[in-house]
């Protein structure tokens, strides 16, 4: 191997910041010195990377491709320093992945948690959607996940930790109207022009049109909010009815101002949430341990709901 770490460095930061003079200030070393080692990985990989301007640099089909790489291999650089680093100071490191639509209601009691559970542990959170957290497990970026369950992904541990139920969100106006009939609301009530999920490639979505007996190319539904803080505005506002997540129903009613939501009729509908991690990896008592961590954190957050807004009518909240 030719090229060095330090190469790669620079170029990512060439990258970022589209000009040499700002990369080299982001890297503390002076331009030329950057320019240098940029010319030089150019020489390794046989071309140019960039594309020289007056004021910034584009990118070239073969940077293109280089940067792919390089990003790959100074993740993996810096997962060995850190190993080091925690093997020499006797800490041990865990890599944590979680999904958006369960991270901001849990992280927080969670780190705590943790922190309480074992001060030696040093945690590195990667949050993003199921698809690339199931990536990240599989390439060994990450130890182990949270998210929806089952993944359909074969080779993969999953512990089941507890039940998150869905409740139907939305004004108070049109809850009202929904609920003039008098009878009990069930999801499959619901019509598509009133729906209002978030846009393709949360498995909430996925899992919201499941219960309502929707197909995703029906007309109507609005697919489109980036996050349920989003979403939550959005029908607080009058512009649909969606269905929340248990775990965020006291956090977003409290930071969505008009935002109401009520129980559907027993039996509720609701997904899973699990703990994962690859099967080849020896669980050595800790994924036991972060798993009932884990759990513990989350049924802690239901009863709040539950208080507020009335018990499940199907189970008891720690049933899974």
């Amino acid at each position: 191997m030719k090229f060095t770490l330090r190469q790669l460095g620079y170029f990512k930061s060439l990258c970022s910041h589209r000009n040499f003079g700002r990369a080299a200030e982001a890297s503390h070393v002076s331009q030329p010195a950057l320019s240098v080692q940029i010319k030089a990985l150019e020489d390794i990989m046989g071309g140019e990377l960039v594309e020289r301007r007056a004021r910034d640099v584009i990118l070239t089909p073969l940077g293109r491709q280089v940067l792919d790489h390089a990003e790959t291999v100074l993740q993996a650089a810096g997962t060995l320093d850190r190993l080091a680093r925690d093997q020499s100071s006797g800490r041990r490191s865990l890599s944590l992945g979680v999904i958006p639509t369960i991270a901001p209601y849990l992280l927080p009691g969670l780190l705590a948690d943790l922190r309480a559970h074992d001060l030696q542990l040093s945690i590195q959170i990667r949050e993003a959607r199921t698809e690339r957290l199931l990536e990240a497990l599989q390439t060994g970026a990450l130890d182990a996940a949270i998210m929806a369950v089952p993944s359909g992904v074969t080779g993969m541990i999953e512990e089941v930790l507890f039940k998150d139920r869905f409740l139907l969100a939305g004004s108070a106006k049109r809850l009202a109207m929904l609920n003039a009939s008098g009878s009990q609301v069930g999801p499959q009530d619901l019509q598509t022009e009133q729906l209002m999920l978030l846009e393709d490639g949360h498995c909430l979505t996925d899992q919201a049109l499941e219960v309502c007996g929707m197909q995703r190319s029906a007309s109507g539904i609005n697919m489109g909010a980036g996050s349920l803080a989003t979403l939550s505005r959005l029908v607080a506002a009058g512009f649909g009815l969606t269905l929340m997540p248990e775990l965020a129903v006291s956090a977003e009613c409290m930071a969505a101002k008009g935002l109401c939501v009520q129980r559907f009729g027993a039996p509720e509908p609701f997904r899973r949430i699990g703990l994962l991690r690859r099967a080849s990896t020896n669980g050595e008592g800790w994924f036991d341990e972060l798993a009932q961590v884990v759990r513990s954190t989350g049924k802690s957050i239901v009863p709040q709901c539950q208080n507020d807004y009335g018990p499940a009518d199907d189970a008891p909240a720690d049933v899974v």
